[in-house]
């Protein structure tokens, strides 16, 4: 465990744990270390472990530590991601799939990812598979991150639910999502994003018992603040978290930059 881990800052709003890391690499390597541990403790009572992968700028420095780690049970892993545009090739610069390709499966041997075809013909019929696969495997992990604009998967604050009747659905992606794909380099303008998008819905993200949220970096410190201090409500749906029972939110002084007042408070 290395000495910038060790000086982490430890907090909890509701029933949600928050670290504060001194840098991205440090967050994203204790968002590993966490990931890792439960994983290894899931592989004695579970003979194949369901995972959520999240994508993004976000998990970056967390999946670059966590396929570092050394005899994690991948050969039981089975993976799921929670979104990817509608339309999009696998190939494309930006595509999920893609992304997990190079950052993950093909650095790891897992016993199976199953990848959302964003391009396949019949985009309802991917989600309703896509949704019976998640729900038949039952995840027990789940890796993901929050949006600029508050949103868990692509479920941005026009369409969010907090009582979705479904697992996976098609969404209609808000300018301020399409903006940060955007300013993160994924597109050249914001006109390239697609409009729709794929996505597990917030209640089967909430269903899964652990929850380890990766958020570093100064664009996400305004929506950190008010993940962790409004109402709950979908104005901003990663408030939501706050009620999970085993979620830890991993962060760096940038991203919590707006968050030191209330939380050296409490």
């Amino acid at each position: 465990m290395t000495e910038e881990i060790v000086q982490a800052k430890h907090y909890q709003v509701g029933s949600a744990k928050l670290e504060v890391h001194l840098t991205s690499e440090a967050a994203g390597a204790a968002a590993a270390l966490a990931a890792a541990g439960a994983l290894i403790e899931l592989a004695r009572t579970h003979e194949a472990i369901a995972v959520i992968f999240a994508t993004g700028a976000s998990q970056i420095e967390t999946l670059k530590s966590l396929t570092r780690i050394e005899s994690l049970p991948w050969s039981q892993i089975r993976g799921f991601h929670m979104d990817e545009y509608v339309g999009i090739a696998a190939d494309h610069p930006a595509s999920f799939r893609r992304y997990l390709r190079e950052r993950l499966t093909e650095k790891v041997k897992m016993k199976h990812f199953l990848e959302i075809d964003g391009s396949a013909n019949d985009p309802e019929g991917t989600c309703r598979a896509y949704a019976e696969a998640i729900r038949a495997a039952d995840p027990q992990l789940c890796l993901l991150g929050i949006g600029e604009n508050g949103h868990l998967a692509f479920n941005d604050p026009p369409i969010a639910d907090f009582n979705d009747p479904v697992d996976v659905k098609i969404v209609e992606l808000d300018r301020a999502c399409r903006q940060q794909q955007t300013a993160e380099g994924w597109f050249k303008g914001v006109e390239d994003v697609p409009q729709h998008a794929i996505t597990l819905t917030i209640p089967a993200l909430l269903r899964v018992p652990k929850l380890i949220v990766s958020v570093p970096g100064k664009r996400k410190v305004t929506i950190v603040r008010r993940a962790f201090t409004e109402q709950i409500s979908t104005a901003c749906p990663a408030t939501i978290l706050r009620t999970h029972p085993d979620v830890t939110v991993y962060l760096d002084l940038e991203s919590a930059n707006e968050l030191g007042g209330i939380l050296d408070s409490q």
